[in-house]
């Protein structure tokens, strides 16, 4: 009789033991680690005709390409190096 119930126990124990890992797979197959959001700036930051709003990209920009957009216009940087940009008309507005 106590062999019987020892035989239950033990495939008891079994069954949950089995059901617990395969439902830790399933959670851990859920979780996913995102990467930081870090390529998005990057792209920003090498290419100065994408517009941004953050001021000191746009410096680094004018600094690196001697050109750059901000908040939908874009800037120049003269022999001079003065920063301007253009007109609806095409004159230079210096800043």
């Amino acid at each position: 009789m106590t062999n019987i119930l020892l035989l239950i126990l033990f495939c008891v124990l079994l069954f949950l033991l089995f059901f617990y890992s395969k439902r830790n797979e399933r959670l851990a197959k859920k979780t996913t680690i995102s990467p930081p959001y870090v390529p998005f700036l990057e792209k920003q930051e090498f290419n100065p005709d994408i517009s941004t709003d953050n001021w000191d990209l746009h410096k680094l920009r004018l600094d690196k390409f001697r050109r750059s957009q901000y908040k939908g216009l874009t800037f120049f940087v003269s022999s001079e190096n003065r920063i301007y940009y253009l007109s609806e008309e095409g004159d230079k507005v210096y800043c």
